[in-house]
C-alpha cells in the first residue's frame, strides 16, 4: 500500500490499482512522485504523466518508488525520466536516499530503527532484504554480460562462490551458470487454448508446470514465456502431452474438479513460496485479504510484500492469487486483469452456492 501524503501528489494507502491506472491513462502530473508504472513487455518504467504510448493494462505493474522497479529489473524511461520525480512524503525521500546509498556501497547514516520503519511502510521489506535483492539483481546482470560465474560474483559483491550459490539458487530456480546462458539446456513445452476468460497458456518442463497465464491473444502470451529465458528450448506441444494438465486446470476452474494437485517447476524466493503455498489453501469460492495471508504466514507486517508475491505469481489458477482481495473488499490488483479476477470470483461464488 502506498504511503499517505497530503497535497496534489497524494495517493491513499488504500487506493486501488485501477485508480492508479486511471491516472496513467489521463497522464495526470499530480501523481508524479507518488508511484511509477512498469511495462513487462518493454522492461521500462515511467511516470504516470509519461507521454509514451499506453501499454495494455495486463502488462503493467505499479511500484511505490523507482528503486523498487529497478530492483525487479526494469529500466527508467529516457523520455519522462521517472527517477527524477520527487515525492512530498519524507519517508519516501528517506527510503530513496537509502536505496541509492545501498547501491553505491555507502554507509547508511540514518538510525537503523527509523530506516527499518520507513522501508517497511514504503516497500514492505527491510533494508537488508532490499540490499540482498539488489545484489542478486546485479549478479544476474553480470552473468548475462560476462557469461562466467567467477567474475560476475565478485563484481556483484559476493565474497565466495559458496555464498553466491546459497543466496541465488533459490531465486534463479537453476544454477547460476545455466541462468547466465538464458536457460540454455532447459526444455519447455507449451500449449494455448481458448476459454471464456480469453486465451490460456500452460507451459511445463520435464519436472512440472512452469507457467500458466491468461491473456487476450496467444502471440503475447508466447512472447512473455520466451522473454525470461531466450535460449531455452521452447516448443509448442503438438503431441497432446499437456492435454491432461490443461483439462484438469479447466475442470478445476469450472468446479468440476474440487482439488488441483499438479506438479510445479517454478522459480521463487523463500517468501514467495510461503505465500503461494498459503494461497493454495484458500477454498474454492472463498477469499482472503492480503493482510490475512500475511498473518497466516507469520508476518503480519508484510501485507505489501504479500501483494507483490501475488502480482508475480507465474501459475494462474493453480496458485489462486485471484482469491486474495483487500480488507475493505476491493479487488486489489491482478496480473492478468481485474475483469478476469472479477469474473473468476463471480464464477466460483455462483458454482459454490449451487453445490
Amino acid at each position: 500500500m502506498f504511503p499517505r501524503v497530503t497535497g496534489a501528489a497524494a495517493v491513499s494507502a488504500h487506493t486501488a490499482d485501477d485508480e492508479r491506472w486511471r491516472a496513467v491513462l489521463a497522464r495526470n502530473r499530480r501523481f508524479d512522485g507518488a508511484f511509477v508504472y512498469a511495462v513487462r513487455s518493454t522492461g521500462i518504467y515511467c511516470r504516470p504523466s509519461c507521454a509514451s504510448r499506453r501499454p495494455r493494462r495486463t502488462q503493467v505493474t505499479f511500484f511505490p518508488i523507482p528503486e523498487a522497479a529497478e530492483r525487479e529489473g526494469y529500466r527508467a524511461c529516457l523520455r519522462c525520466r521517472p527517477a527524477e520525480a520527487q515525492s512530498a512524503d519524507p519517508a519516501v525521500a528517506l527510503v530513496r536516499d537509502a536505496c541509492r546509498a545501498i547501491e553505491s556501497g555507502a554507509v547508511l547514516a540514518t538510525r537503523p530503527q527509523q530506516l527499518a520503519r520507513a522501508f517497511k511502510r514504503v516497500l514492505g521489506i527491510t533494508p537488508k532484504q532490499y540490499a540482498d535483492a539488489r545484489r542478486v539483481a546485479r549478479f544476474k546482470q553480470e552473468l548475462k554480460r560476462r557469461k562466467h560465474v567467477s567474475p560476475a560474483l565478485f563484481e556483484a559483491g559476493y565474497s565466495s562462490s559458496s555464498r553466491v550459490y546459497e543466496r541465488t539458487h533459490e531465486q534463479l530456480g537453476m544454477t547460476p551458470a545455466t541462468y547466465a546462458h538464458g536457460g540454455v539446456g532447459i526444455g519447455i513445452a507449451y500449449v494455448t487454448v481458448s476459454t471464456s476468460l480469453g486465451r490460456l497458456l500452460v507451459a511445463a518442463t520435464e519436472r512440472g508446470i512452469c507457467r500458466v497465464m491468461l491473456g487476450d491473444n496467444a502471440d503475447a502470451l508466447e512472447a512473455d514465456l520466451l522473454s525470461e529465458f531466450p535460449t531455452a528450448r521452447v516448443v509448442q506441444d503438438k503431441s497432446g502431452t499437456l492435454a491432461g494438465w490443461v483439462g484438469a486446470i479447466l475442470a478445476y476452474r469450472d468446479a468440476r474438479e474440487p482439488h488441483l494437485d499438479l506438479p510445479l517447476d517454478i522459480r521463487a524466493t523463500a517468501f514467495q513460496r510461503r505465500v503461494w503455498q498459503e494461497l493454495q489453501k484458500i477454498p474454492f469460492g472463498k477469499t482472503r485479504s492480503y493482510a490475512e495471508v500475511a498473518r497466516r504466514i507469520g508476518q503480519p507486517n508484510a501485507t505489501r510484500a504479500v501483494a507483490r508475491a501475488c502480482a508475480t505469481n507465474p501459475a494462474a489458477l493453480i496458485i489462486p492469487c485471484h482469491r486474495v482481495v483487500r480488507e475493505d473488499g476491493d479487488l486489489g490488483g491482478y496480473r492478468w486483469g481485474l475483469e478476469r479476477k472479477r469474473a473468476l470470483l463471480d464464477q466460483e461464488k455462483t458454482r459454490n452456492t449451487k453445490t
